[in-house]
């Protein structure tokens, strides 16, 4: 299944997860704390922080979230938030293929957040996923809502099913490295890549076009020391979406 795909990493080994047909439930893991910069406000705007993870050489490294990885890295996210509430991740893979990242069973099925407190995506015991399909850009579509989405009945506040596959992203497209940035730090970042807003009247997948009234309001971006950052308005009720783009080769 090309996209970003759930795999589990034991001890040093790269890509040793259980088999495709298992059965037995993931073992969520317990919110961790000190990577990120965001801190409980409750006088100020709503605001998320988000940090891209990879694993190589049985290391953690912190990325610059418009790196360009390789097709079969293996990738995370580090996840913070300023208010409680709850998130719902899905990805938009360069094959055109639409995933729930979070929350399903392999990669944590407890979605709650509490403000100032730090999650992994995947948030099971040593979870990765692992980047692989055409070259291109992931839109990983964030969504955050205050209040726990319904799971069924005809409701403003559904969780979004998966709509049928799309056509393909931009296939014949190979992200590139900006010249400038590889010279002077050595790091391929393509700036069209990473933490971005959705613009007023852009297209949203058949599954969250009932939030499109929601996405219009202005939400402000912020980059710094690797970690992307968005802000809401505080005194805002409603979910927010945003959109994680990740450029692969």
């Amino acid at each position: 299944m090309p996209g970003l795909i759930p795999s589990a990493v034991v001890a040093a080994a790269m890509l040793a997860g259980p088999p495709s047909d298992s059965k037995a439930p993931a073992k969520a893991a317990a919110p961790v704390r000190g990577a990120l910069d965001a801190r409980p406000d409750s006088d100020g705007p709503k605001r998320v922080e988000i940090i891209v993870e990879r694993q190589k050489d049985g290391r953690t490294e912190r990325m610059d979230p418009s790196h360009v990885f390789e097709s079969g890295e293996l990738v995370r996210f580090r996840f913070r938030a300023t208010f409680n509430g709850y998130l719902y991740v899905m990805n938009h893979s360069t094959s055109g293929r639409y995933v729930l990242l979070f929350p399903k069973e392999e990669t944590g099925t407890q979605n709650r957040i509490e403000a100032g407190r730090e999650y992994l995506v995947p948030m099971t015991e040593s979870g990765w996923f692992r980047l692989e399909g055409p070259a291109g850009h992931e839109i990983v579509y964030w969504l955050v809502s205050p209040v726990r989405l319904s799971e069924s009945g005809p409701s403003r506040l559904d969780i979004p099913k998966l709509p049928a596959p799309a056509q393909s992203l931009n296939p014949s497209i190979t992200p590139r490295c900006d010249d400038t940035i590889f010279k002077a730090r050595g790091e391929c970042i393509d700036n069209s890549a990473g933490l971005k807003p959705l613009k007023p009247n852009s297209a949203l997948p058949e599954n969250l076009s009932e939030f499109e009234d929601i996405t219009v309001r202005e939400l402000t971006m912020v980059k710094s020391n690797k970690a992307a950052a968005v802000s809401a308005p505080a005194d805002s009720d409603e979910p927010f979406i945003y959109t994680l783009r990740l450029a692969h080769r």
